[in-house]
């Protein structure tokens, strides 16, 4: 039976989320990131991997290179974070691009669009007797 993260790496995921927030936006010089936003982060168990996941207002197309952009910049983000936490080991950092928010609003549209169709076919079908 698959278990959610453990409590510990859960924390240290929240810490990790909550530090390269900061750190993106005070040690990253380049302006494309300024919008970045630090969804979630995933921590393997050892400690030795950290996904963090990332989303941005920008085009679909120059999303591959804001997250290939932050994957470049993972050493130095790794040893900022290294001055930061209190662990032994810091994790190996991987950025991916986040895409539940787009998702979440192109289902969101699909539903409106849905509801709104089976108002109008309602309202269609009721005829000129029941408008009255």
């Amino acid at each position: 039976m698959a278990h959610g993260p453990a409590p510990r790496t859960r924390r240290i995921g929240e810490q990790i989320r909550r530090d390269l927030a900061e750190l993106i936006r005070a040690e990253l010089r380049d302006p494309r990131l300024t919008l970045v936003s630090t969804t979630s982060v995933e921590v393997s168990r050892d400690l030795a991997y950290a996904r963090i996941y990332v989303t941005a207002v920008c085009e679909p197309a120059a999303r591959a290179e804001l997250v290939a952009e932050l994957n470049r910049a993972a050493p130095l983000l790794r040893r900022e974070l290294g001055r930061r936490l209190r662990t032994r080991t810091v994790p190996k950092l991987e950025f991916r691009y986040d895409e539940t928010v787009e998702r979440g609003a192109r289902l969101s549209a699909l539903i409106d669009a849905a509801v709104a169709a089976d108002a109008e076919r309602h309202h269609a079908d009721a005829g000129p007797e029941e408008n009255e």
